[in-house]
């Protein structure tokens, strides 16, 4: 992929291929390096506390609007793929890199049946498991946290069918463009029909991970067979932060439908408060 950039010392790159070399080895020492990406990559997160403040990397006070960002978007979504959630369908879906559980807390379990959480660093999972437990939170008992998967985005593979969005955010950076098209090829299996992603990631690079920027994120879509069927980027964030742009992600080619704006309010699922 013939895209240039630099590292966080200011390296510079011509090419994704030529950084990934130096990141994770050639073909003969690849898988050595690539577990130590790994390795380094949780074990930085081993040390953060499991917290708002922590996992949000000292930037607890956007926790508001980034989850109001993603609401909006999640509810034009919902509008356009499921109009009829409302009628007794029961929704389910995945909260990859879930961390201590703050967007499954803040939003998906509002708007879920059923949320999955997956989540490699297990203190973060242990934190969500006791914030999501039925005692300590207000979700009524048709909404809940269901199962808590203690395993990295490079290694699992997701129940066929069970999912109507899975739900990515800030993790994808830590894997390698390879393992980025392996993950969603084999969860494109896990959704539903009419299913799909939300990627919502930054243009950055942090501790032992990559971020891409647009055109990078599009050409690996293309090679997952993903299309992008929507996509925003996210307000309101100080300025000092990376831009952050929210993907709507679909196995199948988009169609474009014409809905009224009245059709699209009158079919917009409820809020669970």
């Amino acid at each position: 992929m013939e895209v240039s950039g630099l590292d966080s010392d200011g390296k510079e790159f011509k090419n994704a291929e030529e950084m990934w070399r130096e990141q994770i080895g050639e073909d003969g020492e690849q898988q050595e390096k690539k577990t130590q990406w790994y390795r380094e990559g949780i074990s930085y997160w081993e040390g953060v506390e499991a917290s708002v403040d922590g996992v949000l990397g000292g930037f607890g006070n956007v926790n508001e609007v980034d989850i109001k960002g993603s609401e909006a978007f999640l509810q034009m979504l919902l509008s356009d793929r499921f109009p009829n959630a409302r009628n007794n369908q029961h929704l389910v879906a995945l909260d990859c890199g879930s961390g201590i559980g703050r967007i499954t807390k803040n939003l998906l379990i509002r708007y879920f049946n059923e949320v999955d959480l997956l989540e490699p660093v297990s203190h973060f999972l242990d934190a969500a498991r006791e914030s999501l437990a039925p005692e300590n939170h207000m979700a009524p008992d048709m909404h809940k946290a269901t199962n808590f998967f203690c395993v990295p985005l490079q290694d699992f593979t997701p129940e066929t069918g069970r999912y109507d969005v899975i739900w990515v955010q800030w993790c994808i950076g830590h894997l390698t463009d390879d393992d980025f098209v392996s993950f969603f090829k084999r969860a494109k299996v896990g959704l539903k029909p009419g299913g799909f992603f939300v990627l919502k990631e930054n243009i950055a690079r942090s501790d032992r991970s990559i971020t891409r920027s647009d055109f990078y994120f599009k050409e690996l879509f293309s090679r997952c067979g993903l299309h992008i069927y929507k996509s925003k980027d996210q307000k309101g964030l100080p300025e000092e932060l990376f831009a952050v742009k929210m993907y709507a992600l679909t196995a199948e080619m988009p169609r474009r439908v014409s809905k009224s704006r009245s059709k699209v309010q009158a079919n917009r699922p409820g809020i669970i408060r």
